[in-house]
């Protein structure tokens, strides 16, 4: 009774809800020409990019209910989400889903937040304030001449907001079933063209449970606090931002000996940017970020990392040509302490990339433009990698693009492929392989993206990859990694949008994924492709966005996942629905229910002790001061 007196009347913290008109209250034919960064790295329309990329808007998240960052990318059609455990995430495009995702490249405000150390994101340390959300773009299919190395199969860009466009005072917040938390922002103006927000988070998960009622140790609380400044001088715009962060789950008891502490994890980041608008139309863009993360995890291992990097790139037009072209440097300090089950050695490194790039879109006649791109990047593992690109983009008619790629995209060695080490002290079971390679993907994508009346849009793409030297194993004693998986993996994905009414919106989107991977000749793997991730053949999502009365919403999500063949987590169909109520002009409520349709179900990993996914109720509320 006392949980259940919380969950209603603490109205405590979570999703954002922005009362005014934002992007994403734009109609369908408005956000058509919504423009988008990820595919070029300059402002183009969305229904101009020639790539499979799906906008989440600041207004989805709101009608979502979600709180999380990962619950946010649910909404992506293209993307695979399964939840392992109260915090943790399994996220991925296009197949080899796991929970290291280290085939996804993820970017916070142009902050690159996967850990180079294992090449993948802990979703349990990446967070931002959702109401802070302008949109996230998310490319399914490679990215690498543009973002380098391990934006093989996606990338997901997270866009906040510039300070000016979050100004005043919003306390938002909620309590329900399965969380809680609080949340803060306070936006102000500096003088003319100069803005600042400060902002400070709390929130609390439910431990969940096992498929047999057995409570898990992973209830989790995570505190964060940051900063944006924006302003303008001129042609010049100066960005500087920064968060910091604390996570920690509970106590796992103790096995073999060994007392399992909380997870905990900690952090903090930096970054500057500058941009100039040039007066032939072009952009110079200069950007540099600090980023420091420490975990601590007894069982697997406790690794520290100290990242710095700087970019630069060129945007301007000569002619027929839209020319981007730039580089970068990347160096990371680490130390990774050894756990009870795994070590790296040597325990500390330094590693460094470089890049330059250059993409030039030529514009062939007035319906037809050709993308050519190349990076080159140089990693301490494998050297230099080149990562060409081609793409053709033809108008057939007005509101209608046809689409095709070619690219090389390549998921550079890390150490966690070469200097693990299972146990962390001799003799070995696994170890890290010396002469491990970069897998390698060529990729052939043919995609449409239209609108055939002004309430009806849509985007279908279909893709064949190419892999080459995946990742494989030896049995043990003293296996050591390899790179002795080929094969080929092959899917279509498709989304539309349908605005049959002014008040009544329905979306839709579903894929498929095929893979036909298979050990080399002399490979003595005892798994083989099985390890390569977990990942449904398919699955689908429909959607219903209705506003019955004026300052009244209804949001309607269902969405079906196929099976996970490898650890035999059966398909489900989910159902979450929103009741939102704009009190007044400041004061929102929502009511949030998740997973209407079962107690609880498996998204991800192995029987007996993976987590089930619980339903869940919450009320959430926002005030504007």
């Amino acid at each position: 009774m006392k949980r259940w007196a919380w969950a209603l009347c603490v109205c405590v913290a979570a999703p954002a809800w922005p009362v005014a008109r934002d992007l994403a209250d734009l109609s369908l034919e408005e956000l058509a020409t919504l423009e988008v960064t990820s595919v070029s790295r300059r402002g183009e329309p969305l229904r101009a990019a020639p790539a499979s990329i799906y906008v989440i808007t600041a207004n989805a998240i709101r009608r979502a209910g979600v709180s999380s960052l990962p619950e946010a990318l649910r909404l992506a059609p293209n993307l695979q989400v399964a939840r392992i455990d109260a915090t943790q995430y399994a996220i991925s495009a296009r197949g080899f889903n796991n929970a290291i995702g280290n085939k996804l490249l993820v970017l916070i405000d142009g902050r690159t937040v996967y850990t180079p150390f294992f090449s993948g994101v802990f979703w349990d340390q990446q967070d931002v304030l959702l109401d802070d959300v302008e949109r996230i773009e998310v490319i399914s299919g490679p990215g690498a001449t543009l973002w380098g190395a391990n934006a093989v199969n996606g990338v997901i860009n997270i866009l906040t907001r510039a300070s000016a466009d979050t100004q005043g005072t919003v306390v938002a917040g909620g309590a329900g079933t399965l969380e809680r938390g609080l949340s803060l922002r306070h936006g102000v103006a500096l003088g003319e063209g100069a803005h600042l927000r400060v902002y400070g988070k709390t929130t609390r998960a439910k431990a969940t449970e096992t498929a047999a009622g057995t409570d898990r140790a992973d209830a989790n609380e995570r505190h964060q606090a940051g900063l944006r400044a924006d302003w303008v001088a001129g042609t010049d715009t100066f960005t500087v931002q920064g968060d910091i962060y604390r996570t920690r789950a509970e106590h796992r008891g103790v096995l073999l000996g060994t007392e399992l502490t909380p997870i905990e994890g900690s952090g903090a980041n930096l970054l500057g940017r500058w941009t100039r608008r040039l007066s032939d139309g072009g952009e110079l863009r200069i950007q540099a970020y600090l980023d420091h993360m420490e975990r601590e995890d007894a069982l697997l291992y406790r690794p520290t990392v100290d990242l710095a990097d700087l970019e630069a790139q060129h945007a301007f037009r000569q002619g027929r040509h839209q020319i981007v072209w730039g580089g970068g440097y990347r160096r990371a300090q680490d130390r990774l302490e050894r756990g009870l089950f795994f070590g790296f050695v040597p325990e500390r490194q330094t590693l460094s990339w470089g890049n330059l790039f250059v993409q030039d879109e030529l514009t062939l006649g007035d319906a037809l433009s050709l993308t050519l791109g190349l990076k080159l990047e140089h990693n301490d593992f494998t050297g230099l990698e080149p990562l060409p690109n081609l793409r053709l983009a033809w108008r057939p008619v007005p509101h209608q693009l046809v689409w095709t790629a070619l690219s090389r995209a390549v998921r550079a060695p890390a150490r966690l492929d070469r200097d693990i080490r299972l146990p962390p002290t001799p003799p070995y079971i696994i170890a890290g392989g010396p002469d491990f390679r970069s897998e390698v993907a060529n990729v052939f994508e043919l995609g449409w993206r239209g609108q055939f009346t002004v309430g009806w849009s849509g985007s279908a793409t279909a893709f064949v990859s190419d892999w080459k030297h995946l990742r494989s194993g030896q049995p043990p004693p003293n296996a050591q990694v390899q790179n002795m998986i080929d094969g080929r993996t092959y899917g279509l994905e498709a989304w539309a949008d349908w605005q049959v009414l002014p008040a009544w919106r329905l979306s839709g989107g579903f894929t498929t994924l095929q893979k036909d991977l298979d050990l080399r000749p002399g490979s003595t793997d005892p798994v083989g492709p099985a390890n390569l991730g977990d990942d449904p053949s398919f699955q689908w999502s429909l959607r219903a966005t209705v506003t019955p009365v004026e300052g009244q919403e209804l949001e309607l999500a269902l969405r079906r996942v196929g099976s996970l063949p490898q650890a035999g987590v059966p398909a489900y169909t989910a159902f979450d629905a929103l009741y939102g109520w704009r009190v007044s002009r400041d004061l929102e409520l929502s009511l949030v229910g998740q997973n209407l349709l079962d107690p609880g179900h498996a998204e991800f990993g192995a029987a007996p002790g993976r987590s089930e996914v619980g339903r869940g109720i919450g009320l959430w509320l926002r005030w504007s001061l």
